[in-house]
């Protein structure tokens, strides 16, 4: 049997290291996959232990200097766009391209992949929030499959038996995703004012990278998940709905036309969606945990609080409001999350930078790459002089 030829862009990451875990688990169970490339940012140690260990021969570093100081026998891409270049170099039709990128960084390697014919298996989110009206047309005209790794999605996907015909979800009443809470869940706007750093990054059930985990903290990570149901399962916004669930147990369900529901649960463990999107149709023995039935004494459910999180809210607009509004949502909070990591705003003011760019660049119509990065550009650009205002008020009452 012919290996599945497996590209993975965004190998040091979280997602990226939980793949090379499956991915090791299934070839030492007898399944044939092959890692051709890797790519990552600056971790350039890491990145050569991985491709030393699964005889990798081609990596790619967005970082010039970390790419200078790889010390392996790979051959290596250097540069912003090397991972974009990683996958034309290397992709073949019938590859799978696992996209674990943060951001839009990752979104250039997946238009890559596909315009290559490589199925998707895709974490970065942020490709789809900003994209996917040119990510999803470009799927289906080359014939290849996007494959959800977010637990949430993996879930939705699996209650749908995988359906990708979009024409046949007119019997789905609504779909469900699940949120943890994260680490300010029963808070006021109020006690948010003042949070720390490391409050922000101390999530109560998942271990994830610093980005995702403030993410998770101002449930904006919850909003992109919405935009990016969305596109992958295209439903408006009237039929994608957030449950606070703080087990994360239940990752998400599907109700339909009929009354019937389906859910997908599981333990937080996120190799188990990975290797859902690796194998699938097939299910094969997992390396991921296994749900402790005993353990369970309830599944607790409860409302946004959308006064105090409006990311959910801002989620929606975005639907409604088409073209680049997702790409300017997303970048507004990239760049304000930067902010916030650097300690030049407070955390609720992450919030008011979307809420200002948002207000400032009304959607336009999406008809190439350079209109999603152009949107992005200016988004950013409104979020940085903001940024430099309220770092100017927060060095004042420092002061």
């Amino acid at each position: 049997m012919r290996a599945r030829r497996v590209i993975l862009v965004g190998s040091t990451g979280s997602i990226g290291c939980n793949t090379l875990e499956v991915l090791e688990h299934l070839k030492a169970q007898g399944h044939a996959f092959d890692v051709v490339a890797l790519a990552a940012g600056a971790n350039h140690a890491l990145l050569q232990a991985q491709a030393q260990q699964f005889n990798v021969p081609v990596v790619a570093l967005s970082n010039e200097t970390a790419a200078e100081a790889f010390a392996g026998s790979s051959r290596v891409l250097a540069g912003p766009d090397s991972a974009a270049q990683l996958v034309a170099d290397v992709a073949q039709p019938g590859d799978l391209l696992v996209a674990a990128v943060v951001g839009i960084a990752g979104l250039k390697a997946v238009l890559k992949g596909i315009a290559c014919g490589c199925d998707i298996a895709l974490a970065n989110k942020e490709t789809l929030v900003a994209a996917g009206a040119i990510v999803m047309p470009a799927a289906a005209a080359a014939g290849v499959r996007i494959l959800p790794i977010d637990s949430e999605h993996s879930a939705v996907f699996q209650c749908l038996a995988g359906r990708a015909d979009q024409t046949s979800m007119d019997d789905i009443a609504r779909i469900v995703l699940t949120a943890s809470g994260g680490p300010f869940r029963g808070c006021t706007r109020e006690a948010l004012f003042d949070v720390t750093l490391e409050q922000a990054l101390d999530h109560p059930i998942w271990s994830m990278g610093r980005k995702i985990t403030i993410d998770s903290a101002t449930l904006v990570n919850k909003a992109l998940e919405i935009i990016e149901a969305h596109w992958l399962f295209g439903l408006d916004a009237d039929r994608i709905e957030v449950l606070v669930h703080p087990q994360s147990i239940m990752h998400g369900f599907v109700e339909f036309s009929d009354s019937s529901v389906l859910a997908q649960m599981g333990p937080p463990d996120m190799k188990t969606p990975i290797q859902v999107a690796l194998t699938w149709p097939q299910r094969l023995e997992g390396v991921g945990s296994r749900l402790d039935w005993r353990s369970l004494s309830s599944l607790a459910f409860e409302q946004v609080d959308h006064d105090t999180f409006p990311s959910i809210r801002m989620a929606g607009d975005v639907i409604r409001s088409g073209g680049t509004a997702g790409a300017v949502f997303n970048a507004a909070n990239e760049a304000a999350v930067e902010a916030f990591l650097d300690g030049r705003i407070r955390f609720s003011d992450i919030w008011d930078c979307i809420s200002e760019s948002m207000e400032a660049l009304p959607a336009t119509e999406i008809a190439s790459l350079d209109d999603v990065l152009s949107a992005d550009a200016s988004s950013r650009e409104v979020v940085l002089r903001r940024v430099e205002a309220l770092s100017s008020t927060l060095g004042a009452g420092r002061d």
